[in-house]
């Protein structure tokens, strides 16, 4: 199935960065054929990001700029994309150029199949041991506490948007891909993870690791499992027109089938 698919690149002073990353997204589409859209969500810049971007939007007239006058965070700049997305699909690439956006791109026909596809890196030694290291105890903090068994949550995941129209967020930063797929596999939707390659940035640093990310993300951490346990513990419906509902509905018809024949 041909999706039209939007893909939202949050940059914060990503001068450096961002006119590959927003390139690489186009190579991909043209890859995969398929129709999309690119909302750059510039949170707050004061570098030459923006102007870099307005450059691209001249060229590429499906490309889009969202501006916000201060930083907001990365969630919120990722949701702000989602409310203003157009696509069947919705993804996530930075703006920092870690990630070739063909690599999940590559899988967009499982979403015939399932609402989620959800990347893990196979040469996480790009990255520094101790980066992998916290990523490891991250991981694991997350899948026990929450009961479910992923590689990796903080990738470029594909989602089918319908499932997030459904959702309320509350991170602002780092922590909001986690919050959506808890979220999201808690409610029973139908996921599918998938290989992906990891790049190197091409400048700057990676500002996942510094102390004010860290403490946002153990706050949020917390009222995820607040939210969860205490204080939103009913069972939520999946949507109608999401993939696994249908499954579930052809899963049906099959036993009324069966018990008919």
């Amino acid at each position: 199935m041909n999706y039209k698919l939007s893909v939202i690149v949050p940059a914060l002073n990503e001068e450096g960065n961002i006119v590959w990353a927003v390139k690489n997204i186009i190579e991909s589409f043209q890859k995969v054929g398929c129709t999309a859209e690119v909302i750059v969500v510039n949170d707050g810049s004061t570098d030459r990001t923006g102007e870099l971007v307005n450059g691209l939007i001249e060229k590429y007239p499906f490309i889009r700029m969202l501006c916000h006058d201060k930083p907001k965070g990365l969630g919120a700049s990722y949701w702000d994309g989602v409310q203003n997305a157009q696509g069947e699909v919705v993804m996530y690439v930075p703006g920092d150029g870690e990630n070739d956006a063909y690599e999940i791109m590559r899988y967009l026909p499982l979403l015939d199949h399932v609402d989620i596809v959800i990347p893990f890196f196979y040469n996480r030694n790009v990255r520094s041991w101790g980066r992998r290291m916290i990523s490891k105890t991250y991981k694991g903090i997350i899948n026990l506490t929450f009961g479910i068994l992923l590689n990796y949550m903080n990738g470029p995941v594909m989602y089918r948007k319908c499932v997030l129209d459904d959702i309320e967020l509350r991170s602002t930063g780092f922590f909001y891909q986690t919050e959506l797929l808890i979220k999201c596999l808690k409610r029973g939707y139908l996921y599918a993870e998938v290989s992906c390659a990891l790049h190197q940035r091409l400048s700057g640093k990676s500002k996942a690791l510094t102390p004010k990310t860290l403490s946002s993300v153990i706050l949020d951490y917390l009222a995820t499992v607040a939210t969860i346990y205490v204080f939103d513990r009913k069972n939520r419906l999946i949507v109608p027109n999401s993939v696994t509902a249908l499954r579930y509905r052809q899963f049906e018809e099959f036993l009324n089938q069966s018990v008919k024949g």
